[in-house]
């Protein structure tokens, strides 16, 4: 990161964070749906296991929250650091609206529109990321990536689970 100063360090915390309360409010909707609902359902033999999930989602959250980092200390004043995070917390709003519909609701169908328009929101994030840092799009790259095996993950919960 090119002149990082200590006096940084509370705005990379806040920024890792932000995405790591956004994670947990989805969490809420998750956790006791992995050993109930989502236990039954027919699944792929591909399908990552429940214990690898929260760590993958560990490593993405703190890639995230740094790249959120990298934009703030941009400066909040200029236009397109503002539209950046709109953006960012949109698509993290969507994130937790995944949960919200899929395991909270139990819909299999909503889950796997929202994991579409989760996937189109991030890659726009990457986008606007890009532009502002190259770094800070860079680093939204893995989540992309672990969301669409999610994407396909809720399809195949979709075919498999009529």
């Amino acid at each position: 990161m090119d002149n990082f100063s200590i006096r940084e360090v509370p705005k990379l915390i806040i920024s890792i964070l932000i995405v790591f309360v956004a994670g947990a409010v989805g969490t809420l909707y998750t956790l006791k749906e992995i050993t109930t609902w989502y236990v039954y359902l027919a699944k792929p033999a591909w399908t990552p296991p429940n214990w690898a999930v929260g760590p993958i989602w560990s490593v993405l959250y703190v890639l995230i929250g740094t790249s959120l980092y990298l934009i703030w200390r941009k400066g909040l004043g200029r236009k397109d650091v503002q539209i950046a995070l709109v953006v960012f917390a949109v698509q993290l709003g969507i994130n937790v609206l995944w949960s919200l519909v899929f395991f909270g609701s139990h819909s299999i169908l909503g889950g796997l529109i929202m994991v579409l328009i989760l996937w189109v929101a991030i890659l726009i994030n990457i986008f606007v990321f890009y532009r502002i840092s190259r770094p800070a799009g860079f680093l939204l790259i893995p989540y992309l990536i672990w969301v669409s095996i999610a994407s396909y993950l809720q399809y195949n919960l979709f075919i498999l689970n009529p």
